[in-house]
């Protein structure tokens, strides 16, 4: 059994659009007085004026390898970063630590460690999952570059953006 709906009778204001297309209009116009009276502004001026100080506690950047104060790195080539990246940006390829160092007890570190920043989704998941506090994500969000071989960053290009980050490191830990 078919259910007929009956269409409601338009007059000829609301055949010809003339209510939607006025209150439209009406809208565009309170934009431009706003605009025109200084009351909101409308375009940043990028790169004169960026969103660094609009940025929140929470905002999510490109991820980035930091050392800890004595220049070691803090990571342990645990690979969990890689595992747990849903788009596969990260890679790690890992070596053993000689054994006649110091720290050999540790099992190894990374050889090379590779972000592709194109695949790069910025979800954090990298810097959850790191048991060592190796990676952490700035707030930088121009990242740009003219190739694709600009935009995977290296182990060396990533301790250059993160840099030095103080406090207890689990990998150096005497008691360990």
């Amino acid at each position: 059994m078919a259910l007929v709906v009956q269409r409601p009778k338009l007059t000829l204001a609301e055949k010809l659009y003339l209510p939607s297309i006025i209150a439209g209009l009406l809208v565009t116009l309170k934009h431009l007085r706003k605009v025109v009276t200084g009351k909101t502004k409308v375009t940043m001026q990028y790169p004169e004026e960026k969103w660094d100080s609009h940025l929140p506690d929470w905002y999510r950047g490109a991820p980035t390898l930091v050392a800890d104060e004595h220049g070691k790195e803090r990571c342990v080539a645990c690979q969990l970063c890689e595992f747990i990246c849903p788009p596969r940006a990260i890679t790690i390829h890992p070596e053993e630590i000689p054994g006649d160092t110091k720290w050999a007890k540790v099992e190894k570190r990374p050889k090379e460690f590779e972000i592709d920043m194109i695949r790069c989704i910025y979800c954090g998941l990298c810097e959850e999952v790191c048991p060592e506090q190796a990676i952490f994500l700035q707030k930088d969000y121009s990242i740009t570059g003219y190739s694709r071989a600009e935009m995977k960053h290296d182990k060396k290009k990533l301790y250059e953006l993160g840099g030095i980050k103080t406090g207890l490191v689990y990998k150096w830990n005497e008691k360990k």
